[in-house]
């Protein structure tokens, strides 16, 4: 469906019909006007009417009605093609999610095609329209304020994921007792970072491969947007690469904090099994003594002397004893 339609001229807002060949008519009329229109998920009806006026690729046409594509920008004969992910972080449910955006730019229009929630671009246009000096760039000047928008959500869900990650750590590194109550009723630390993991996986399928689209729109080598938009793509490159830094040390700090989860795992393993161990040493004596007195024989040492029993229990208890107080010495009790 069509959200908006609307025609902009020196950066103002000139006319808002409801028709898109009429539409792009009028802004075809006046020199240096441009027409931007935003769709929310077409259909290929819908969507028919659009590319057919503005004689779009049938390839990107292709990738904005059928969307899950990647971050990329293409250029075609009278028009560009970016697609977005824009990303979101539900906090209490610990996932990020995704949508996707598109947007075609030529000399004289825009077209927005969103899929999923996680971005408005009606938020980006009413932003927009209120920054008349940028607005007065163009259609360039429209990518760019969605890209900076996209952008800087990243580095919100960046910070967001640093958080968590935070508290995961100081669980994980956290004393015994506390860790053991913490995780009492909740999942296993070691699935949570690996589902930690699949999301930085999923920040860094939206965020990683659309460094090199703002790097070519910085460049100033991408036809149909002004010259003038390149120092607002250098801030947004620029951005992103703090948005691909920021993810890849959580990604790293992530895998530190597993690795030591699972050396503290292997050191309790080794503790318990030390445990185990000085026990049931502990339990070997007695069942030692007592079965050599089990055996049938008549003649066994002090099998007839009043203070044979209470001698080998004496035997027994002082072995016991010195194994708990060795134990307990190097720390195995």
């Amino acid at each position: 469906m069509i959200v908006d339609c609307a025609v902009y001229r020196d950066g103002e807002r000139t006319a808002t019909p409801t028709d898109v060949a009429e539409a792009l008519e009028a802004a075809r009329a006046v020199d240096g006007a441009f027409v931007w229109i935003g769709l929310y998920e077409p259909t290929e009806k819908e969507f028919d009417l659009v590319s057919r006026e503005f004689t779009l690729h049938p390839l990107a046409v292709e990738d904005a009605l059928s969307a899950h594509q990647r971050p990329k920008l293409e250029v075609y004969e009278g028009s560009l093609f970016l697609v977005l992910k824009p990303v979101a972080y539900d906090d209490a449910r610990d996932t990020v999610s995704a949508s996707e955006l598109m947007v075609f730019v030529g000399n004289d229009f825009v077209v927005t095609v969103r899929h999923g929630e996680a971005i408005a671009p009606g938020e980006i246009r009413q932003r927009l329209e209120a920054e008349h000096e940028v607005l007065k760039h163009g259609p360039g000047a429209v990518m760019y304020a969605i890209s900076d928008t996209v952008v800087d959500d990243y580095i919100v869900v960046a910070a967001d994921l640093q958080a968590d990650l935070e508290e995961l750590e100081a669980e994980v590194f956290a004393p015994e007792p506390r860790r053991a109550a913490a995780r009492r009723g909740a999942e296993s630390t070691a699935s949570r970072i690996y589902a930690f993991k699949r999301q930085l996986l999923e920040f860094r399928r939206a965020a990683s491969p659309l460094m090199q689209p703002m790097i070519r729109l910085s460049a100033g080598t991408v036809p149909h947007v002004a010259s003038s938009t390149q120092p607002f793509f250098r801030d947004v490159a620029d951005h992103l690469t703090r948005a691909n830094e920021l993810v890849d040390g959580l990604d790293r700090l992530l895998s530190d904090i597993l690795g030591a989860h699972l050396t503290q795992v292997g050191v309790r393993q080794n503790d318990d099994m030390r445990k185990i161990s000085a026990w049931a040493a502990m339990a070997a004596v007695p069942t030692m003594i007592t079965g050599v007195y089990g055996m049938n024989f008549e003649h066994m040492p002090e099998l007839r002397q009043v203070w044979g029993y209470p001698a080998v229990l004496a035997v027994i208890v002082v072995a016991e004893i010195l194994l708990y107080r060795t134990f307990k010495r190097h720390d195995w009790l």
